[in-house]
C-alpha cells in the first residue's frame, strides 16, 4: 500500500511538472508511468481468469500421531501463462497446511500433495483454499477461494493394551435397564412411530398393519458385566504440559481402556466432570465409539466440581455387573467412600491414579525421572484407603506404555475379583 501510494504521488508531480513546463522529457516520463501501472493493474486483474483449482482431505478425522494429507490441484485453461500464482489452506491446525507459490504455462496443470502431523487432539477447521496472484512490482493483489471450509476431527492416541481384560459378569441371568440404545438387543420394550434414518428391519410389522403407520422397535439395554468410565477433569488437581500431563494421559488412558472395552462387544458410559459434566450413555458399537472420542477429542481441564460431587451424581446410573473405573490425579480420599459403596450392588470398582509428582518431575527435567509425591502423606493416605476398601489401583506415570500399566503381576489383565 505505501509502494502504491509512492508511485501516485510521484506521478502526479510529474503530471503537475509536465503541464508547467511543458518538457518533452517530462510527458514521456507521466506515460511511461501510466504504462507500467496500468499494466501492472490488469497483470493482477487477470491473473485469475480462466484458472480451475480445487483441494481434497484424505481425511476428516483421524487419531493423534497420524498424517492430514491435502491434495491440491491448480489447471490454466488459458492461452496466456499465469506468471506468479500462491495457494494456501489457511486452518486452526496446530501445524499448518503448507502454502506453494508457483507458476502455470497455458493450458497447463498441476498438482501436489502436502501432509502434516497431527499432534494434538480438538476439533479443527480447514478453511477454503485462498489463491493469490499480483504484479511484479506489488502495487496490485488479487485473491480468490475455492471451495468450502472442512471441518477435522482430532482424537485422542489410543494405545494398545493386549493383555487387559474386563472382568466376566456375575450375572445368574439377564435383565434389561430403563435405558433406549440404538443397539438391537433380545429386550424388545415398546414401539414408537417410525422416524427417517430407522433401519428397515427394526420395522414391526404387525403394529404397522394394526395402525396404518409405519412403527419400529424400540430396545432396551441388556444388563452385562461392562464398563463405565469417570475421568476427573478438575483443573485445581491437574499437573504437567503438553502431551505429558496428567490432563492427556486421563484422556489417553480413557480412550483406550474405552477403545478396547468396545472392540470386545462390551457396552461402555463414560462421564467427564470438565467446564460442566457430560455424560455419554453405556452402549456399543461403532456409534458409541465414534461418541467417546468425540467427546475426548474436546476435553480440557477446565473442571470446578470435585470428584466426590462427580461421582455421587454419576453412580446411580451403574447397573449390576458392571465395572466403574474412576481416572483422577486427585488425592483427596472422599470419593474412596463412594465409590467402595458400590460393592454391595454387585459392581466391581477400579481407579487409575495420575501421579501427578511425576508429571510435574517429567515437565521439570524433560524426562522421565523417580519424583517423590508432592504430598506424600496425602498419597500413603489414599493408598491405605482404597486398599482397604480392597479397590484396586494402577499408578499411571509419564512415559510409560498403557499397556504395562494395566496389567497385574500375573499377567491376568484388570482382575479386581479377589
Amino acid at each position: 500500500m505505501l509502494r502504491r501510494l509512492e508511485i501516485l504521488l510521484v506521478g502526479a508531480v510529474l503530471l503537475v511538472g509536465a503541464f508547467a513546463t511543458g518538457a518533452d522529457f517530462l510527458f514521456f516520463l507521466v506515460y511511461l508511468v501510466l504504462l507500467v501501472v496500468g499494466g501492472a493493474y490488469l497483470i493482477s486483474r487477470f491473473g485469475l481468469a480462466d484458472l480451475e483449482a480445487g483441494y481434497a482431505l484424505d481425511r476428516t478425522h483421524g487419531h493423534v500421531g497420524e498424517q492430514l494429507r491435502a491434495t491440491y490441484t491448480l489447471r490454466n485453461v488459458s492461452r496466456l501463462p499465469k506468471l506468479w500464482l500462491e495457494s494456501s489452506s489457511p486452518s486452526t491446525l496446530p501445524v499448518p497446511l503448507p502454502g506453494r507459490a508457483l507458476s502455470l504455462g497455458p493450458r497447463a496443470e498441476r498438482s501436489w500433495a502436502a501432509r502434516v502431523p497431527l499432534v494434538a487432539r480438538g476439533h479443527y477447521r480447514v478453511d477454503p483454499l485462498l489463491i493469490r496472484t499480483g504484479d511484479p512490482l506489488g502495487l496490485f493483489e488479487a485473491a480468490a477461494t475455492v471451495g468450502a471450509a472442512t471441518a477435522v476431527t482430532v482424537y485422542p492416541r489410543v494405545e494398545a493394551l493386549p493383555d487387559w481384560r474386563l472382568p466376566p459378569s456375575s450375572l445368574e441371568g439377564s435383565r434389561s435397564s430403563p435405558e433406549r440404545t440404538l443397539q438391537a438387543t433380545p429386550l424388545v420394550t415398546s414401539i414408537r412411530p417410525y422416524l427417517p434414518g430407522d433401519a428397515y428391519n427394526r420395522i414391526h410389522w404387525k403394529s404397522t398393519a394394526r395402525q396404518s403407520e409405519l412403527q419400529v422397535k424400540e430396545f432396551d439395554l441388556e444388563q452385562t458385566a461392562d464398563l463405565w468410565l469417570f475421568l476427573d477433569l478438575q483443573a485445581a488437581v491437574q499437573t504437567g504440559r503438553g502431551d505429558e500431563s496428567t490432563l492427556e494421559a486421563g484422556v489417553r488412558t480413557a480412550a483406550a481402556l474405552a477403545s478396547h472395552a468396545l472392540l470386545d462387544n462390551r457396552a461402555v458410559g463414560l462421564t467427564v466432570s470438565g467446564h460442566r459434566t457430560s455424560v455419554v450413555p453405556a452402549d456399543r458399537g461403532a456409534r458409541q465409539h465414534l461418541k467417546i472420542m468425540s467427546l475426548l477429542a474436546a476435553v480440557a481441564a477446565d473442571g470446578t466440581e470435585p470428584l466426590i460431587e462427580t461421582l455421587v451424581q454419576g453412580l446411580p446410573r451403574l447397573r449390576r455387573g458392571m465395572t466403574a473405573i474412576v481416572i483422577t490425579p486427585s488425592l483427596e480420599r472422599d470419593w474412596v467412600r463412594p465409590l467402595a459403596s458400590l460393592r454391595s450392588r454387585g459392581i466391581r470398582a477400579a481407579a487409575c491414579l495420575l501421579d501427578a509428582a511425576a508429571y510435574a518431575a517429567y515437565r521439570a527435567a524433560g524426562s522421565p525421572v523417580a519424583a517423590p509425591p508432592s504430598d506424600g502423606r496425602a498419597a500413603r493416605a489414599l493408598q491405605h484407603a482404597l486398599a482397604e476398601h480392597d479397590i484396586r489401583v494402577f499408578h499411571v506415570t509419564p512415559a510409560r506404555p498403557l499397556g504395562e500399566i494395566l496389567v497385574d503381576v500375573r499377567g491376568a489383565g484388570l482382575a479386581l475379583a479377589r
